[in-house]
């Protein structure tokens, strides 16, 4: 153990935060592809009409039809993957009960993240997907595709998959008042 002031820090490049994923873990974590992603994202955008930096989580059940979604936004700060995961997971408590007693996941969390830029990865994006996973984890839901959804359209990460419509809207100029809550949830009643 040693006391005393902390040796500078290198000029070197600034360290990478610790809680994200990069393109290839993603892809090599086996995560299971959409069979109809243009239905999914046009679904989940009509729903929820999603501006930059709006998080929209989604359930789907075996069949790939929405079990439950919500919607909100995520402040401005530096992003990082335990917060990221923590409001993802209080979304999904919000929306949906946890599967944690079924031995395998029958659900899948699917995210859909607008934001400005093209539809590259970012490290913002590696947050999310880390996010992601782990709040599926501890909802016992199978974790499902991280989609972007930009000016230039959405593409789903990891898999290649893209298409022009939808995208994003510019921020209108000056707010409106809609009337709206900041955080929009959708349910599907679950059949008995």
């Amino acid at each position: 153990m040693a006391f005393g002031p902390a040796p500078p820090r290198s000029a070197g490049p600034a360290p990478r935060p610790g809680r994200l994923l990069e393109p290839a873990e993603w892809a090599a974590a086996g995560i299971p592809l959409l069979r109809n992603p243009r239905e999914v994202v046009t679904g989940l955008h009509a729903r929820h009409l999603p501006t930059p930096l709006t998080a929209v989580v989604a359930v789907l059940g075996p069949d790939e039809r929405l079990a439950a979604s919500a919607s909100f936004t995520r402040g401005a700060t530096a992003p990082d993957g335990w917060e990221l995961r923590n409001e993802l997971l209080a979304q999904l408590r919000r929306v949906i009960p946890h599967d944690l007693r079924r031995r395998s996941p029958v659900r899948t969390a699917v995210l859909l993240y607008c934001r400005e830029g093209d539809g590259r990865w970012t490290e913002e994006d590696g947050a999310w997907m880390w996010g992601l996973r782990d709040a599926c984890i501890l909802h016992g839901l199978r974790c499902g595709a991280y989609i972007t959804l930009t000016g230039a359209g959405w593409r789903i990460l990891g898999e290649g998959r893209s298409g022009r419509r939808p995208r994003t809207a510019a921020r209108p100029a000056v707010p409106l008042d809609t009337g709206c809550p900041e955080h929009v949830v959708h349910r599907r009643a679950a059949a008995r």
